[in-house]
């Protein structure tokens, strides 16, 4: 079995591609954020940790975290950044690396994967057996961010500018699948990485 790490900038398309991944090969996909979400559900640990960090301040009417407030505390201290960081990155990896014990125990799955935009500045270069970058052409990617999505040309680019450049996704990377053009050329691309892996239907 595999354990493949999918990273690449906002709007390299990286959601269809896994999609058309879990549709055709026995695999195991996570998205990190979606975990991360999910390990700051209340009464987790990393709730109370973030709690404990930042304030009964951050708790919504409800009680959950309230995405914003932190958003608002983090982004305007890189040291209270780092200690949320701290907090969140390494609980998102004990649990996959327990999902991904649990997959090799089962034999049925034979491609593990994870993926996230920050991947790289997480480390997970030294735990997974590959690393994967999903590339598109920045004007193809501003195009799809502010057609569907709706993103102005001033968020775009600020997002973009918050991310790694494309000479550093390379340099980290072991393959490279070109996602500026056609689903259809990039399905090929998979298909030819992984021809040793069981196809279906």
């Amino acid at each position: 079995m595999r354990f493949i790490g999918i990273t690449g900038g906002v709007g390299a398309g990286k959601t269809e591609i896994l999609n058309y991944i879990r549709k055709h090969y026995k695999c195991e996909i996570y998205l990190a954020d979606r975990v991360a979400e999910q390990l700051q559900e209340p009464g987790t640990e990393c709730f109370k940790a973030l709690v404990e960090l930042l304030g009964e301040g951050i708790k919504s009417p409800e009680g959950r975290l309230d995405r914003k407030q932190i958003a608002a505390k983090i982004f305007a201290d890189s040291r209270l950044l780092k200690q949320v960081n701290d907090i969140v990155h390494p609980a998102v990896k004990v649990f996959l690396l327990e999902r991904l014990e649990e997959a090799r125990a089962s034999g049925e799955t034979e491609l593990f994967f994870v993926e996230a935009a920050l991947l790289i500045e997480a480390g997970y270069r030294a735990l997974v057996d590959e690393l994967w970058y999903i590339y598109a052409d920045e004007t193809v990617r501003r195009l799809r961010l502010e057609q569907e999505r709706g993103y102005s040309p001033e968020k775009t680019a600020q997002i973009m500018a918050s991310q790694l450049q494309e000479e550093k996704f390379r340099e980290n990377c072991d393959f490279v699948i070109d996602n500026s053009g056609s689903l259809t050329e990039s399905y090929k691309q998979i298909d030819r990485k992984l021809e040793a892996f069981t196809w279906q239907e």
